[in-house]
């Protein structure tokens, strides 16, 4: 189950999970009404994530992709365990970003 992130919180858990999450491979879905669901990114590695409150942005790095947030309004995270495996970021827009995370296929 998701629990939301309050606001104060953001800049450090996206700073402590981004080093945990190195190595990861990372989908982005972003969800509107006005443009329907499509796939921002599909299963890259990811590089970090964080939030700059001077700037209000969230920032998920990618290898080859550079997704950014301004303005978000809620944070959910979902984890397993210890481990984030997907987090939801509402933006001012009410656009839903949807960031799914999974370890890469090891080769036999």
């Amino acid at each position: 189950m998701a629990k939301q992130l309050e606001k104060s919180q953001w800049r450090a858990y996206f700073d402590r999970m981004s080093k945990a999450l190195v190595g990861k491979r990372a989908e982005i879905e972003v969800a509107s009404l006005k443009l329907g669901d499509q796939i921002e990114a599909e299963w890259l590695p990811l590089l970090g994530i964080s939030y700059d409150p001077k700037d209000d942005i969230i920032e998920i790095a990618l290898e080859g992709v550079d997704h950014l947030i301004p303005k978000p309004r809620e944070v959910y995270v979902e984890e397993n365990g210890l481990e984030l495996s997907s987090l939801e970021v509402i933006d001012a827009e009410g656009t839903h970003q949807i960031i799914v995370l999974k370890d890469p296929m090891m080769l036999p």
